[in-house]
């Protein structure tokens, strides 16, 4: 291996999967994380950080490419970060993800694991999100291969996604196969219009521009939002654009607009207006119905969505009679979902407006036996909230990324619940909170669930019974 502060390994073989979706190998007595690799391929690596026990590095030669390797479908695979398996078979990713459930929970959570299912995989491995976010900016990125060949290339103005790591560059999107129509239509015609009609595309390190960001929400009712925010008002130029989007595709059934002029794209904090339509759209499950807002948070693949629920549901093992604490309950869907099989369920969320959307799906499904609390977790969900609203028989919890506040676990092992269905989008942090409620609880049933193919990121049901 060269010497060096940041050496150049040569000829070094990629062993497994890890994490954030890199991948791993082993140098010396070191591990070396290398993203965009698949186990089997040789590559050379520029080591980009090098700590005591690990290192991190880029690809700079490849040698021999793995059998596994297949062909990505996106044109812009390892340019827009998004889709980061597409050149893995669908299979290969489903045993990667069920493995680091497994490694996760027997590593971190140091649980003995019984009940292990197979991996619920998607029937649409493409098309699946009903939601993007997309970000314009005043000058599109340039990968290092555009910037050889051209030389010197104007200058000129993205709609798409952000290059991983960095905040102020965007890739131009001319399709994405994530969501299905007219998610790519739509993102299409605001740019060939914007170009047309001479209005600016957002500068990012500067600070200024008319065109800011845009969502696309597509429920499986076939309704459609839009929300597009601007950098500021300029209502003529505003009103022409929403107008002839509207003229356009007149399917959208919520187009929404909202002038940020804050420093960052968040629109949580900011008035989102309808100019068309209605302010909402409507998803379905199970025969259910759900608001869907602006601001309103539902599970990005309806279809697996639906299959998580049911999962969490069976695992919950509900008579009809059992008291449910649904922690972090967002809009209420997970609440909703199983609350005629319950006696009454508490859901408790930090955002009100995701509260009130919560209380609004129950009316709208003529659920009677749902109650919606908004606070801090950590903070309302305490031994005299527990003795005001009833002892939890179950207590089905879906934390963010970071998992639960140690708070809110030593309240739960108070409360004694018999069984907790703990749903994840971060296996990692799941099995530390699994550890931490170890000493009361053991590891019944594991269940996880693809929402998003062609990506790293796996969903987790674990079912933890007293012992």
């Amino acid at each position: 291996m060269a010497r060096g502060k940041k050496p150049l390994l040569e000829n070094v073989e990629i062993k497994k999967i890890a994490a954030e979706g890199k991948s791993i190998a082993y140098v010396e007595d070191k591990v070396l994380f290398v993203p965009n690799t698949v186990p089997g391929d040789v590559v050379d690596v520029q080591v980009t950080r090098k700590r005591k026990s690990f290192m991190e590095g880029m690809v700079t030669r490849t040698h021999r490419l793995s059998e596994l390797r297949i062909e990505p479908r996106c044109a812009h695979f390892g340019t827009c970060g998004g889709c980061k398996w597409q050149n893995l078979p669908y299979e290969a990713q489903l045993q990667f993800k069920q493995q680091e459930v497994i490694d996760n929970l027997e590593r971190i959570g140091k649980a003995e694991l019984h009940g292990v299912r197979p991996i619920i995989g998607a029937e649409r491995q493409y098309e699946y999100r009903n939601k993007l976010e997309f970000t314009f900016s005043a000058r599109r990125f340039l990968t290092r291969e555009e910037i050889a060949e051209a030389g010197e290339i104007a200058v000129a103005p993205a709609l798409g996604f952000h290059v991983p790591g960095l905040f102020d560059k965007v890739v131009d999107i001319g399709h994405c196969d994530l969501q299905g129509a007219p998610s790519n239509e739509i993102r299409n015609f605001i740019r060939e219009y914007a170009l047309a009609h001479g209005l600016s595309f957002y500068d990012i390190r500067e600070q200024h521009g008319f065109l800011r960001t845009l969502v696309i929400r597509t429920a499986s009712t076939g309704e459609v939002m839009v929300i597009l925010a601007f950098g500021h008002e300029e209502k003529a130029e505003r009103e022409a654009l929403l107008d002839a989007l509207a003229g356009e595709f007149p399917g959208i059934t919520s187009l929404m607009y909202v002038i940020n002029e804050k420093l960052n794209d968040n629109l949580t904090d900011q008035d989102i207006l309808c100019y068309r339509g209605r302010d909402h759209i409507f998803e379905e499950m199970e025969g259910l119905r759900f608001k869907i807002g602006p601001k309103s948070f539902y599970q990005t693949n309806s279809t697996q969505a639906y299959r998580l629920y049911k999962a969490a549901r069976e695992f919950a093992g509900l008579t009809g009679r059992e008291t449910v604490y649904d922690l972090y309950t967002g809009t209420g869907t997970i609440a909703n979902f199983v609350a005629r099989q319950a006696g009454q369920v508490v859901g408790i969320e930090y955002v009100p407006e995701a509260i009130e959307d919560a209380k609004v799906n129950s009316a709208l499904n003529g659920i009677t036996n749902t109650t919606f609390y908004a606070g801090d977790m950590k903070d309302v969900l305490n031994g005299e909230f527990i003795r005001r609203h009833g002892h939890p028989d179950v207590i089905i919890t879906d934390p963010p990324r970071a998992g639960m506040h140690g708070d809110v676990v030593q309240t739960i092992l108070d409360a004694a619940p018999e069984r907790i269905v703990y749903v994840s989008c971060n296996s990692a942090t799941q099995a530390r909170d699994v550890q931490l409620l170890s000493g009361a609880y053991e590891v019944a049933a594991v269940q996880p669930v693809d929402m998003f193919p062609q990506t790293h990121h796996v969903e987790n049901i674990v079912l933890l019974k007293k012992r």
